[in-house]
């Protein structure tokens, strides 16, 4: 089964309408979708190496525009969308304390979560919700994804043919690992 949504995966990468789609899923994961647009932004790239900055490029806006709907549900609709998102991912008990301890480190908090697996829409919306001056949440955010985007592009770029054939000779290792990174950055919105 996950070969057979690997090779889906791989020849939708090359469709005309991929960039489309990557920018739709990069633009709701900053804000509420669960699933990183690394997702598609590999594939892709392993699809279509010549295209990678473009992708990376596609993800980024799509991301920071996403991000920028984060910090609008954190700034103007917290209690109605911010609060019910946050407590689904275990989130909704430490809302106070952390508004306090967040501002005086917003950028690094933006920087990180952007980077890493943990999830980037809990850091938008608290973005919002603790009012962090509107131009350091967009300069962290566009330094942060393009820092991953960019990242994951050039190495798939320089290394694309030797990774596509790790990834098909291993693909149950990589999904496991995979998961196992997905999973651990919803857990670790426990302890941020």
């Amino acid at each position: 089964m996950i070969r057979a949504l690997y090779d889906w995966t791989i020849r939708m990468a090359d469709h005309r309408h991929a960039l489309w789609v990557l920018a739709a899923v990069s633009f709701v994961e900053s804000s509420v979708f669960p699933i990183p647009p690394d997702v598609l932004m590999i594939p892709m790239i392993l699809a279509r190496p010549s295209r990678a900055w473009l992708i990376a490029l596609v993800a980024l806006v799509s991301s920071v525009l996403g991000g920028l709907l984060g910090y609008a549900i954190g700034a103007f609709a917290f209690q109605e969308i911010g609060q019910p998102i946050l407590a689904a991912l275990g989130k909704g008990d430490a809302m106070t304390e952390f508004s306090t301890r967040f501002n005086d480190f917003g950028f690094w908090a933006v920087l990180t979560a952007g980077i890493t697996p943990f999830p980037y829409k809990v850091i938008t919306i608290m973005s919002g919700w603790t009012a962090m001056p509107l131009g350091v949440f967009i300069a962290s955010s566009i330094l942060a994804r393009g820092i991953r985007f960019f990242l994951v592009a050039a190495l798939l770029w320089k290394y694309g043919p030797s990774v596509r054939d790790f990834i098909e000779r291993r693909l149950g290792l990589v999904t496991i690992v995979f998961v196992v990174l997905l999973f651990g950055g919803f857990y670790a919105t426990r302890f941020f």
